[in-house]
Order: C-alpha cells, then structure tokens, then sequence
C-alpha cells in the first residue's frame, strides 16, 4: 500500500466573524459619491421622507377644521422644518446621514388635543384650526425642553453607557419591524397599484443586479426613483382611464393621482415662518402629555441613530455623540412648535432603510435631500406635484425599510452569546412583551375609542397609554432593565451581552475612526465639547 499516511481531518466551518462596522457599504459616512449621483440619491431621500411628511397632516388637519389650503401649508412648514432639522443634526448632532421628520408618536397626543373641549364653541372651521395648531405648538415647546435638558446636559449619556448590544437589539428591531401596521395595510388600502410597487422595487433592487450585471450599481442604487416613477404613471392612467369612476370615496382617495387637492391649494411662492399661525397657547395638562410622547419619541430615536450609524459603516455612536443628537432632537422639537408643523420631529425610520437599500450612507447626501426639502418646501406648486404620490406606492416602500432597519437590530446580536439561557430569555421575553403590550392597548382603542387608562383627564391618559402603545419603547425599556439588573456583574455573563466589545467605544476621543465620523466641522469641538 503505497503512502501510510491518515486521510486529513475534515477542516471544521467556522461561523462567520463579527464585524464592528458594516461591510460592503459604497459610500460611507465621510466618503461622498459623486456629485451627479449624490444628487439623485438625495432626490430619492426627498421622495421617501414625503410619505411621513403628507400622512400626517393629510389626517390631522382636516379634524383641526381646516381646508386644502391649510393642509398644504402645513406640509410645506412641516418640509422645510424637516430640512432645517435634517441639515442642525447632520452638522452639529450625530453628525450622521440622519433624516429629521415628522413622527407618528406624537399624533395620538396630538388628536387628544384636537378633540379637547374648549375649541368647540369655535364656529369658524379655520379660525378653530388656528386655535388648536397654536395649542399644539405651546405644548411641542414644552416638550423639547425634555429632550434638550437630557441631551445637552449628559444625562442621556449617563443612561446610553448602560446599553449593551443585547439590550439594543429589541430596541433598533422594533423600531422598524414595529411600524408593521404603516407596511402592507397601506399597500391593501388600492392593492392594484400598491402590490405592483411592491414586487417592482423589490425585482429592480434584489434581482436586476444580477441580472444585469453594469457593475455601476444603478438599479439598486436607483431603484425607489425607477419604480415610483412606473407606478406613479400606471396609476394616472388608471385614473384618466376612469377605473375608480363611481367607486367609494375611500378607494378614490387612495387610489387616484387627482384627489390630494395639493396642488391647487398650494401657493407658488412661500417661506415658512415662526408663529405664522398666531402666539402659541399654554396648558399644563397638556404640556406633560406631550412630553411623555417626546420621551417616547427620544427612545425610539435612539435605536434610529444606531440603525443609521450600522449602515452608514460607522464606528458605534458613543454614549455622549448619542446625547448631544439627542439634545439636537430636542431644538428640532422647538422648531417644529415654533414654525407650527402639527406634529413633533425624530429620526425618520424610512429614511434609515433607505442607507440599507442603496448601500450609501454619506453624509452629503442626507445634506442634499435637505437641500431638496427646503427648496421644495419654498416652491409650494412644484413641491405638492410630488407630494401628490399615492400613499399605497409609499407604503410599499415602507415594507423594504422598516425590513432593513429591524434586521440591522437583529445583526447586533452576533456579538452576544446566543447558547446563553439568559441572553434567550432577555432577548425572547422582551420582544415578546414588546409587541404583546401594544397590541392589547391598540386593540382595546380600536374597539372602544379610548385607551385602557381611561380617567377624566386626557392628559393623564395619554401619558400612560402612549408609550405603552410603542413596540420599540416596551422591548427596549425591558430589554435594558433585565440586562442591567440580572447577574450583569459575572463576568461571563459580561461577555455573553457584547459589552466587552461595546465599550471599547465608550469615548470617541483617541480612536482616529471615530473622530473622523463624529466630531463637529469648522473647529467648534474646541468650543462645545462632547457632553
């Protein structure tokens, strides 16, 4: 028998290595695309941050009392806000390729202000509609000075330092798989134009790379551009065709390109101002519901910043870089009371999965889509043409970057020990509880018209009800309380929930990487240090 030697040992496969910053991102935070492509790009983040910017108001307003005239002014305040807010946080925040928008966890407070009942001896419609914008603008600045006292002063910081990346995983996962609801009943509100974004986008991006292979990235890249497009046309055609003649009012609204009434409403030349709507108003009650909603509002945030700095390739935000976009959010908050944008700001969730779709996580271009809004915002005619999308073409979108944003909490879990009964326990019961919780009082307010906690004081109501309806702020809140209370002093266990790894970026001072991402342009570090 020629050769004695023993046959070789099968080489074992070894899992997949964890990797501090995201992998195969084109353009990261610092490193800008060209400046045709950046462009486009920052269009595209206009036309996904429009849905959040036209929903809102396009619900709240008319309850308010007022007409197309008055809703198209609010979307154009509520636009150039988000653009002013957009370009403060990505200059002097985070410093990250964030989208400042209009949040849907204030309007549930917002709507117990609405149907308050001292503006119902108003007979005016819009002089009501003036009387309740100032009332929301009053109890928004209120409510900022939460945000900008945690923020600016570290005390956020304090509370961020104590995160682990088992704790953040309920928290980023829930923040985008927790707005199921804005997803695929959207889509079903006119399936027939809905479900056709849906497959398209999802072809053009996952597919046509493959199948086409430029090697340029364009559909991919460009793909919410290419499909809203295609969409868009395909409905004004169902539309002129007559499809939707004689059908329920509902279904028009949603299906036809012709029924936003924007585009008529809307002024050709605007600039938005502060107390455009009259001095704002003051009541307490009030002031702490809203308050409650920023808070609520501040902790899904926090897992938006850390979803947008995964896919932008960063370094992980440091506790006190967190602190200071959170003290940002906060005069963002200001500004949307100010101006009177009916609606409070956080980081936009959509804009987050759409760094994830296109692979490009500069910096420059959430500043260009900025850009975008302002302008836009200012042109009230050209910008009510494309704020006259359909929404089910939206919600189609929304179905790809909530996804995104969810599985960019789910891939924090590599650096935790998954063998571990406790990280199961952590990590399954605080999801669990997560969207169990909100589901219970969701459910209790559709079928009653009211919330569980239902005394004589609406503000009072709301304050508890609120957050208890956020999936993102149940599984976060418990996932960090049972982190920090349960054995976290072993130090096995230490290593069990990543912390070893996460709190190698506890300061961003000395890493070189992290300088680079965070620290604040034009010298100013000098004069306003990290908190």
């Amino acid at each position: 028998m020629a050769g004695g030697g023993a046959p070789a040992k099968a080489v074992e496969p070894q899992p997949h290595p964890p990797k501090e910053q995201l992998p195969n991102i084109s353009y990261c935070i610092t490193s800008p695309p060209p400046w045709p492509e950046a462009i486009l790009l920052g269009f595209q983040h206009y036309l996904v941050m429009l849905g959040t910017t036209v929903i809102i108001p396009s619900s709240l307003v008319p309850q308010m009392g007022g007409g197309n005239e008055e809703k198209a002014k609010v979307i154009q305040t509520l636009l150039f806000v988000a653009g002013l807010n957009t370009l403060l946080q990505s200059l002097f925040g985070s410093r990250l390729p964030a989208v400042i928008g209009g949040s849907y966890t204030f309007v549930p407070t917002t709507i117990s202000i609405i149907l308050a009942g001292r503006f119902s001896d108003t007979s005016d419609p819009v002089e009501r509609f003036k009387r309740i914008m100032r009332a929301i603008q009053g109890s928004l600045i209120v409510a900022s000075t939460l945000q900008i006292v945690l923020g600016f002063s570290g005390l956020w910081r304090n509370v961020t330092r104590f995160l682990s990346p088992l704790s953040v995983v309920p928290l980023v996962s829930l923040v985008g798989f927790g707005l199921y609801e804005f997803g695929f009943p959207g889509v079903a509100k006119c399936v027939e134009i809905g479900l056709p974004q849906l497959i398209l986008v999802v072809f053009v991006s996952q597919y046509m790379p493959h199948v086409v292979k430029s090697g340029k990235h364009v559909f991919d890249r460009f793909a919410v551009i290419f499909t809203v497009v295609i969409v868009w046309i395909y409905a004004h055609l169902l539309t002129v065709g007559g499809a939707y003649n004689g059908k329920a009012q509902k279904t028009q609204i949603s299906c036809r390109t012709d029924r936003a009434g924007l585009i008529d409403a809307a002024p050709w030349i605007r600039v938005p101002y502060p107390f455009q709507w009259g001095a704002p108003s003051f009541d307490a009650g009030e002031a702490f519901a809203m308050m409650m909603a920023s808070f609520v509002a501040l902790v899904e945030s926090t897992g938006a910043f850390i979803a947008v700095s995964r896919y932008a390739s960063a370094t992980p935000m440091p506790p006190s870089i967190l602190s200071r976009g959170v003290g940002w959010q906060g005069v963002s908050i200001l500004v949307s009371g100010l101006f009177g944008t009916v609606n409070g700001s956080s980081v936009s969730v959509e804009n987050a999965g759409l760094l994830a779709l296109t692979r490009v996580g500069s910096r420059r271009v959430v500043q260009i889509s900025a850009g975008f809004m302002i302008f836009f915002s200012i042109l009230g005619k050209f910008g009510a043409v494309f704020a006259s999308i359909p929404a089910p073409i939206i919600a189609a979108l929304y179905c790809l970057f909530f996804a995104y944003v969810g599985a960019g909490g789910l891939s924090f879990l590599q650096f935790c020990n998954l063998n571990s009964f406790r990280t199961k326990f952590i990590l399954g019961f605080s999801v669990f509880m997560g969207l169990s919780v909100p589901q219970y009082f969701n459910e209790y307010t559709a079928i009653n018209g009211y919330g569980p906690v239902h005394t004589g004081a609406r503000w009072f109501n709301d304050i508890v009800n609120v957050p208890l309806s956020s999936e993102a702020f149940v599984a976060g809140c418990l996932a960090y309380f049972l982190d920090n209370t349960l054995h976290r002093k072993d130090s096995a266990i230490r290593k069990d929930r990543g912390k070893h790894w996460w709190d190698k970026f506890r300061s961003f001072k000395g890493d070189s990487r992290s300088e680079e991402f965070y620290s604040l342009p034009f010298n100013l570090n000098k004069y306003f240090p990290s908190v």
